[in-house]
């Protein structure tokens, strides 16, 4: 009888394990708390580079959560008065995928447009990153190392955007809720 346990037992922790559901249920949660601040928008600054000679460093920034319901969530980030950038976010088979949507003012696609990548690691309830996808490396061949980070703090307050390259910190911005239309 006790055999038959431990071979019951051993059996249900094995098949347990060979399902990847942590990958998948971070991912899924990650986008629910995402899809839950429909109608936020965080401002922020650039923390990450110092240089005063970025572009983006003296420019207030603004994430607004436009498009929540369906697929992609529509996040368009704005770099003072500049709207052309939005992030696009939507569930793939392997997690999530990350692109950055370019577009003119006249509301055509800019040359350098839907670069991102997709979650090659199970990452948080609060944390994803996204590794560069082969069309992001044809695009942009100095990018292909690049991993873009979103993280929410754990009370929807606070959204970070980083960029890595070459696995050094390339971009950071740091962002805060200002408005509450919808709790998380």
């Amino acid at each position: 009888m006790f055999r038959k346990a431990c071979c019951s037992a051993l059996l249900v922790v094995t098949v347990a394990s060979c399902h990847p559901v942590s990958d998948l249920s971070s991912a899924d949660a990650f986008y629910a708390r995402l899809q839950a601040l429909c109608g936020s928008v965080y401002q922020g600054v650039t923390v990450f580079p110092e240089d005063p000679g970025d572009d983006f460093r003296d420019q207030p920034l603004t994430a607004r959560f436009e498009t929540c319901d369906g697929s992609p969530i529509r996040i368009p980030f704005e770099v003072g008065s500049n709207r052309s950038r939005t992030w696009l976010i939507r569930p793939v088979e392997t997690g999530l995928e990350l692109k950055h949507d370019h577009r003119h003012v006249d509301g055509t696609p800019d040359e350098i447009t839907l670069y991102g990548g997709r979650t090659e690691t199970a990452g948080t309830p609060g944390e994803q990153s996204f590794a560069a996808d082969d069309y992001t490396a044809e695009l942009i061949p100095a990018a292909a190392t690049n991993i873009w980070t979103l993280r929410l703090s754990e009370d929807g307050q606070t959204l970070i955007y980083a960029l890595t390259r070459h696995g050094k910190p390339r971009y950071e911005a740091h962002l805060t809720r200002v408005n509450t239309a919808n709790s998380e």
